[in-house]
């Protein structure tokens, strides 16, 4: 039951027999989480609680209105947690001084979601890590635990800075879902700490040299799921991430969303895959992945395997549902990019797109990040209007001009475009995107542009044609530093 809708009237609907998850959080317009209207607050407190304490299973709480709820009854068969928003400092004061909620880390709660929501900048310290260890320590039934940070406006990454294997223990934990400062704590994680993880899923925003005092050659054989994902580019591929996979020897579900730069001469594929860590696998029966391969080589003569040959690489290793587009030579300053997935395809994030990509049908798709050095023309981004219906998010980087400039006589629709980065583009997509006669971006609210490019694309912020896309924007984001027009402001009003 989500308390975002109700009202005076409906809180007489709330049938005790029926009610097993109460959601007592609502979204505030700064996108963060708030009470719900005191009055009906009060009322289910007082009202609806009292009837359903014996039902509740599943229970989101916030900081503002965790005393209230948890003081308000007694949850007998509560199991699901969720902490949403909370300020580690607050968080961890709730850990340590109130009872209930440590009678019911102890004595109920096997699955833990957590928020923490700081609103200073910062590295994580020693409130998160301290809090997460106690969260081990006192959740003595705890199964599964979902523990994420961030800022007020984006994520930041959760770090052990060495700690010792006596700390952050559980033998109760089977599932964990945790965004990763660095590969190392990855490797902490998995030292037998957490003697029964059977379920890992990672993010790891950039994959670094680790450290060689790391255990990384006892086999896994308790996890039958695990998943890495990182969104930067890592050099240590072959070093850190290939003698990992192999430990896992019991492994059921492999995932990885990977981006890899290498100086070797061909790229990663099926034959590589297998050899590397698949053979090692022999319950796996589940297979995601999204893999990049940069290869930077000063070979000129260097013989790359066609876009037909990655694909029978996997083909002949039994994975059929296999797609891949890729540079046949070295490009631009001797790099070459080849991208390969498996469909459907099973990501929110569509990384490094050339201008090789094909088409397909990505339905799952928020975010598109475009990236290469040839140019991006008009039939691409038409494919990409079609095949990613419910993007989001789309940053561009290409400096090269379009060869063909004219307008396609197709009308082409991004419907659920909020965010737009041209910051890194030629004028000639600025122009595609913000100026095109036959392009729509109907729900667009925030765009990240050169001034320079936005003075072009404007005509000095004259144009009065162009208006029709920047009027409904609420976020402009200009890099550089710029002296305002006397029309500036008055051309987005």
């Amino acid at each position: 039951m989500n308390m975002n809708t109700l009202n005076n009237n409906d809180v007489n609907i709330l049938d005790p027999f029926y009610v097993r998850h109460l959601d007592l959080t609502v979204l505030s317009l700064l996108n963060d989480n708030s009470p719900v209207n005191n009055q009906i607050f009060d009322r289910i407190r007082t009202k609806i609680l009292p009837q359903i304490h014996n039902r509740v299973t599943k229970l989101p709480i916030e900081p503002l209105s965790m005393k209230c709820i948890l003081n308000a009854i007694d949850y007998l068969v509560l199991t699901s947690l969720s902490l949403v928003n909370f300020q580690s400092e607050t968080l961890f004061h709730h850990l340590t001084g109130d009872n209930i909620l440590l009678r019911l880390f102890t004595n109920q709660i096997t699955h833990l979601e957590v928020s923490i929501c700081d609103k200073k900048r910062g590295a994580p310290g020693r409130n998160e890590v301290d809090i997460f260890s106690l969260m081990l320590s006192i959740g003595k039934c705890l199964t599964d635990l979902a523990f994420g940070l961030r800022w007020i406006d984006e994520r930041i990454e959760f770090s052990f800075f060495d700690l010792p294997s006596t700390t952050c223990v559980s033998s109760s934990l089977t599932k964990l879902v945790i965004t990763l400062h660095t590969f190392d704590d990855c490797l902490h994680l998995l030292d037998g700490r957490l003697k029964h993880l059977s379920m890992l899923i990672i993010d790891i925003m950039k994959i670094r040299r680790t450290s060689p005092n790391i255990d990384n050659n006892k086999n896994l054989p308790e996890l039958k799921c695990f998943s890495l994902r990182s969104h930067w580019y890592t050099c240590f591929y072959d070093n850190r991430i290939v003698p990992l996979l192999p430990r896992m020897l019991n492994l059921e579900e492999l995932t990885l969303f990977l981006s890899v730069i290498t100086n070797e001469s061909t790229y990663i594929d099926g034959t590589q895959l297998y050899n590397d860590f698949l053979i090692y696998m022999p319950q796996l029966s589940k297979f995601y992945f999204s893999m990049h391969t940069n290869i930077f080589n000063n070979d000129i003569d260097i013989d790359h395997p066609s876009n037909n040959d990655i694909l029978k690489s996997f083909i002949k290793r039994g994975y059929q549902q296999v797609n891949s587009y890729a540079d046949d030579q070295l490009t631009y300053k001797n790099w070459s990019c080849c991208h390969v997935y498996s469909l459907p395809y099973h990501f929110n994030d569509f990384l490094f797109m050339t201008s090789r990509f094909q088409g397909g049908m990505f339905n799952k798709v928020r975010c598109l990040v475009m990236d290469y050095a040839r140019p991006f023309e008009n039939e691409l981004f038409k494919i990409i209007s079609q095949d990613f219906p419910f993007l989001e998010s789309l940053p561009v980087v290409n400096r090269a001009s379009q060869k063909n400039k004219e307008h396609s006589s197709t009308f082409i629709t991004f419907s659920h475009l909020l965010r737009l980065d041209l910051a890194v583009v030629h004028t000639d997509y600025a122009v595609k995107f913000l100026f095109g006669k036959n392009t729509s971006l109907p729900r667009l609210m925030h765009l990240d542009i050169k001034f320079e490019t936005l003075v072009t694309v404007t005509e000095g912020f004259t144009n009065d044609a162009a208006r029709r896309t920047y009027t409904q924007i609420e976020s402009l984001v200009i890099w550089e530093p710029f002296v305002c027009p006397e029309n500036f402001f008055s051309y987005f009003s």
